[in-house]
C-alpha cells in the first residue's frame, strides 16, 4: 500500500468514527424506509442493554476559534441545527423553509442577535451529525430534540441551554392489537418494538422490559421515518420513542379506520429538550439562554407579539421595562446586544406560549396539565428574574 493510500484510509477511519455521535432519543430523522441496522439484530429484555458509556468516537475536538457571539454578530446570520422531520418541532417544506417549534426558537435567537428573525441558515442534521456540526462550526446552535444528559455535557462537550420542551419516552401500538392507553411496559410481552438505533431510547425500552421481567424482540432502525413506516406495514407491534413525537406521527400518519393509542401514562424516561452549543462560549450562551427565558417572562406578563408595543411604551412593571428595552439601562448592551433585542424577539417570533400554541397544540400537545405549563400553572416552565 503507498503512504497516499494509507494516509486515505486512515482520514476515512477517523471520519466514520465521528459520525458515531450519540444520538437522543425520541429524534425524528429523514430517510427513506429501510431494512433494519445490521447492529440491530433483535434482542430481548434478558439482554444487556447497549452500552451507555461515552467513548472515544462520542468526542469530537472544538475547532471554534475566538469569540462565538462576535463571529456571529460579524456573520450577520445565525447558522442553526434542527431535524428538519420532527413533527411540530422542525419539518423541511417543499420550499425548504423549516417550520415548527424548535425552528422558530433559531427565528428568536436570530432577532435577538441582528433585530431580524428571519436572517438564520437552517441546516437539517442527523442525530448523528449534529454535536460534530456543532464543534466544526457548521452550526452555530442545535434547535433539535436533543436531551440534555450527563455525558453529553461532559465528555461529549457540549453545553445545553434552558429546557424549552420537558419530555418522555412513551410505547404506542394500535388499539386492534388489544393496547390502550391504560397499557403498561408489562402488557408488550413478546411484541415486535421498534425504534432508532443508538440511542438512549433504545436503552430506556430495553432497561424497561428487563425492571418488568418480561422478553421483547427489539428491533432498531436508522430514523424514525424508517419505524413509523414499518409500524404501518406491520413489521412492528409496538413503536417507541419520545411521547411528543408519537403524538405528532399519530396526528399525520395513522391511517384511516385504525386507532394508535400512547402508553404508559407515566412516560419512562425523562427526556429535557432544549437549546444546545459548544462548551465555553459564554457570551453566545448568554445570548441563546435569555432569549428563551425572555419569551418565559413575556408569557408570564402576558406580553404577546400582538401588544408589545404597548407593553413597552406603558410596561406593567420595571421588570418588563427591563426586558423590553423601554428603561434607561444596560442590560441587553451589556450582552452584545442592541437595547429593544428581546422586544424584537416577542414582536417578531411571539413569546413562549404563542410559539408553543402555533405548532403544539394543533397535534394535540397541549401546556395545561404538563410538565411544559408555566410555573403559576403548576408545570416547570420557569425564568430566572430579568433584573
Amino acid at each position: 500500500m503507498t503512504k497516499n493510500k494509507a494516509l486515505l484510509w486512515r482520514a476515512l477511519a477517523v471520519l466514520f468514527a465521528v459520525t458515531l455521535i450519540a444520538a437522543s432519543c425520541g429524534d425524528d430523522e429523514d430517510a427513506e424506509v429501510t431494512a433494519p441496522s445490521e447492529t440491530a439484530a433483535p434482542a430481548t429484555g434478558d439482554d444487556e442493554p447497549a452500552d451507555t458509556t461515552t467513548t472515544a468516537a462520542d468526542v469530537v475536538d472544538d475547532t471554534q476559534d475566538g469569540d462565538l457571539l462576535d463571529t456571529v454578530l460579524a456573520r450577520g446570520e445565525l447558522n442553526c441545527g434542527v431535524s428538519g422531520s420532527a413533527v411540530a418541532f422542525s419539518e423541511t417544506q417543499p420550499d425548504g423553509s423549516q417550520t415548527g417549534f424548535d425552528a422558530d426558537y433559531c427565528r428568536a435567537v436570530a432577532a435577538a442577535l441582528f433585530g431580524d428573525a428571519e436572517a438564520v441558515v437552517f441546516t437539517p442534521l442527523t442525530a448523528a451529525e449534529r454535536f460534530t456540526a456543532v464543534q466544526t462550526g457548521e452550526v452555530d446552535v442545535l434547535m433539535r430534540n436533543t436531551t440534555w444528559t450527563q455525558s453529553r455535557d461532559t465528555e461529549v462537550g457540549m453545553d445545553f441551554g434552558p429546557t424549552t420542551y420537558y419530555d418522555g419516552q412513551q410505547l404506542m401500538a394500535r388499539e386492534g392489537d388489544g393496547f390502550s392507553g391504560a397499557s403498561q411496559v408489562v402488557d408488550i410481552a413478546g411484541a415486535v418494538v421498534c425504534t432508532n438505533a443508538g440511542t438512549t431510547t433504545e436503552q430506556n425500552i430495553a432497561d424497561a422490559a428487563d425492571a418488568a421481567g418480561i422478553d421483547i424482540n427489539l428491533t432498531t432502525f436508522e430514523d424514525f421515518d424508517q419505524v413509523t413506516e414499518n409500524f404501518i406495514n406491520g413489521a412492528c407491534d409496538v413503536i417507541t420513542t419520545d411521547g411528543s413525537a408519537l403524538v405528532g406521527r399519530k396526528a399525520n400518519q395513522q391511517p384511516a379506520g385504525e386507532n394508535w393509542v400512547i402508553f404508559p401514562a407515566t412516560p419512562i424516561s425523562k427526556e429535557p429538550l432544549g437549546p444546545t452549543y459548544g462548551q465555553n462560549q459564554s457570551r453566545f450562551a448568554d445570548v441563546v439562554n435569555w432569549t428563551v427565558y425572555a419569551t418565559v417572562i413575556a408569557d408570564e406578563k402576558g406580553i404577546t407579539s400582538g401588544n408589545v408595543a404597548d407593553m413597552a411604551a406603558n410596561p406593567p412593571d420595571a421588570e418588563a421595562a427591563r426586558l423590553l428595552g423601554a428603561a434607561d439601562d444596560e442590560q441587553q448592551s451589556n450582552m452584545g446586544l442592541a437595547p429593544d433585542a428581546f422586544y424584537q424577539v416577542i414582536a417578531q417570533v411571539g413569546n413562549y406560549d404563542e410559539i408553543y400554541a402555533r405548532h403544539l397544540n394543533p397535534v394535540g400537545l397541549t401546556r395545561e396539565g404538563s410538565a411544559n405549563a408555566g410555573w403559576l400553572d403548576g408545570g416547570l416552565i420557569y425564568a430566572p428574574p430579568a433584573r
